[in-house]
């Protein structure tokens, strides 16, 4: 930098800085693009500045579980154990889980909608989740009371909780109230419920009322059952406000029915570009299968700067000119 200037380079910048700024940028240039530009802006992607907040919920419902697990470990190890808040739909393994936990310790915000947690899972990891205080377990079909009650047990903190289903999981299918009583004995808390389409009585509602006294929103769309009275409601909770259980011309659709392979640029990654932190990439293997459509690999256009890249053979990449 010239001496006198104004202006300060950007590859000057302290990593925390640079982390801010790079967190407004698409996972995918996080990843492949910035720590090809300079020794500074690597340091700060692979460290975990950029990483305090991981949401890949978008990106994890159009890829292969494997590549999910794969890409979850590698974002939460560069974490360092500074991780706050975590959105990704569709696990599977009870690995993952179990790492997620290993990895709680800073951990407030918990979304996992769509995945394949179960009851005796979350029982064995909800005491290392104690300082959650927003989660999101929606459409998680294998999961029911026991699990509620485990996290309302251990997660004191919890004011937020997001346990909606999906209108074709519950149709024709009897009342059943044990997640609402659940949530009311262990959650007294809460500020914000949403349980959508849950098949639960006008009576486990009050009772979810009455225990959690600083709920402030309670999503009821779908949960044709429960009858509530508003000149009650407006009495008895004036600052509460409760959407549903009528819904007008809205039906709620499962995410899973927007994915398409050429929706947005979080279909595909170039995963040669990561491999070498994931250890599990062989070069010699057809890569077609890391991309959803055919000539994605020359949409993805990489600028490369002059500065220093003698860490570039450290990812397997060649070194920029």
């Amino acid at each position: 930098m010239e001496e006198g200037s104004d202006y300060r380079r950007w590859d000057e910048l302290i990593p925390d800085a640079l982390g801010l700024i790079f967190s407004n940028l698409p996972l995918q240039e996080i990843l492949t693009v910035i720590p090809r530009v300079c020794k500074s802006w690597s340091k700060a992607v692979t460290g975990p500045y950029c990483w305090q907040e991981i949401d890949i919920e978008e990106w994890s419902n159009r890829c292969q579980p494997d590549h999910l697990d794969q890409m979850l470990e590698m974002l939460i190890t560069r974490s360092c154990g500074s991780l706050r808040k975590l959105c990704v739909s569709g696990l599977h393994t009870e690995m993952i889980f179990n790492f997620i936990a290993e990895n709680a310790g800073s951990l407030q915000t918990l979304r996992l909608p769509r995945s394949e947690i179960s009851d005796s899972i979350v029982e064995q990891i909800a005491s290392r989740l104690s300082v959650i205080t927003f989660l999101d377990v929606s459409y998680c079909g294998k999961i029911g009371a026991r699990a509620l009650e485990a996290i309302g047990k251990n997660c004191k903190l919890l004011v937020g909780l997001c346990r909606n289903l999906h209108p074709l999981d519950t149709a024709g299918k009897p009342l059943q109230d044990d997640e609402a009583y659940a949530i009311a004995s262990t959650m007294p808390n809460l500020k914000h419920l949403e349980m959508a389409y849950h098949l639960i009585s006008t009576t486990s509602v009050l009772k979810i009322l009455s225990s959690c006294p600083e709920l402030g929103f309670l999503d009821l769309r779908g949960c044709w059952d429960v009858k509530l009275d508003d000149k009650f409601l407006k009495d008895k909770f004036p600052k509460l406000k409760v959407l549903g259980p009528l819904v007008i011309d809205y039906y709620e659709r499962n995410d899973w029915d927007d994915c398409s392979d050429s929706s947005d640029a979080f279909d595909y990654f170039a995963w040669e570009f990561v491999a070498g932190e994931m250890g599990e990439f062989d070069e010699d293997e057809d890569d077609e299968s890391y991309w959803d459509d055919e000539g994605r690999l020359e949409e993805l256009e990489l600028r490369f700067y002059e500065g220093n890249n003698e860490d570039a053979g450290l990812y397997g990449w060649p070194p920029s000119p």
